[in-house]
């Protein structure tokens, strides 16, 4: 009996492992790709309620990636690119993206001006819809794209391939300490105002619009989110995509 128990647990943990990497192979995932020339420190943020997803950051060096589950339930929040981070005196800092001087953010937002992915996970009941969008309402710091692989439905890559840190407009550059420009504001950041940041009167569909600075980065990257009440249907609905991809320098 002792020699046939052996195979039979073998088996049974065979078929075990096997029923789990099933599983896990019909789960959505989550993968974040770097081709850019540089090291990039992704940030990722849940909106409230939600878990905080790999710490909430990570280093990815040039031309490798990171893939992750997100719950299999109800996910929402965002992710980002930070650059120019180092460590200097005991201190992690990021010139852009900064999530409060932390290599993992654990839930923390980050320093604009920052291109932003944003996902809606596991919405729409049998549907099992996943929107995603790419926002540049919070300005550009890095190129980014997000590309679905595998669903139903119109499920478009979307993003902004253009490095407009070569064409910002002078009044909205954020430059580093030694002068390269590592940033492009928006209307908002640059200048403050209700109008721009579309608060208060100006806070509704009807009275927050589209500015010359917003146009910038909407004539650039015409897929992109400009301004706080851009069109919705930049948010596209992919019903089960088995992947979607964020793609910094794609």
């Amino acid at each position: 009996m002792a020699k046939t128990s052996l195979p039979l647990a073998a088996s049974f943990l065979l078929l075990l492992i096997s029923s789990t990497t099933s599983a896990d192979t019909g789960r959505l995932f989550l993968t974040v790709v770097n081709h850019c020339p540089f090291t990039v420190w992704p940030a990722i943020q849940p909106n409230a309620g939600h878990p905080v997803l790999e710490k909430g950051g990570f280093a990815l060096l040039t031309n490798t990636h990171r893939s992750f589950f997100p719950p299999s339930t109800h996910w929402s929040g965002r992710i980002w690119g930070r650059t120019g981070c180092s460590h200097y005196n005991g201190k992690f800092s990021c010139v852009t993206g900064d999530c409060g001087h932390r290599l993992e953010c654990n839930g923390l937002g980050g320093a604009t001006p920052a291109s932003l992915a944003q996902f809606d996970l596991h919405h729409g009941g049998h549907q099992d819809l996943s929107s995603y969008g790419v926002s540049l309402v919070d300005g550009f710091n890095v190129p980014m794209t997000v590309t679905p692989h595998e669903g139903r439905g119109v499920c478009p890559v979307v993003g902004c391939r253009e490095d407009l840190l070569k064409t910002c407009p002078a009044h909205l550059q954020l430059r580093s300490h030694g002068g390269h420009v590592v940033a492009c504001k928006s209307g908002c950041e640059a200048f403050r105002t209700d109008e721009l940041c579309c608060r208060n009167h100006y806070n509704s569909p009807q009275t927050c619009r589209a500015s010359s600075h917003s146009l910038f980065f909407k004539h650039a990257c015409p897929s992109t989110m400009t301004f706080a009440h851009d069109s919705l249907s930049l948010m596209h609905d992919c019903s089960s995509p088995r992947e979607l991809k964020v793609i910094f320098c794609h």
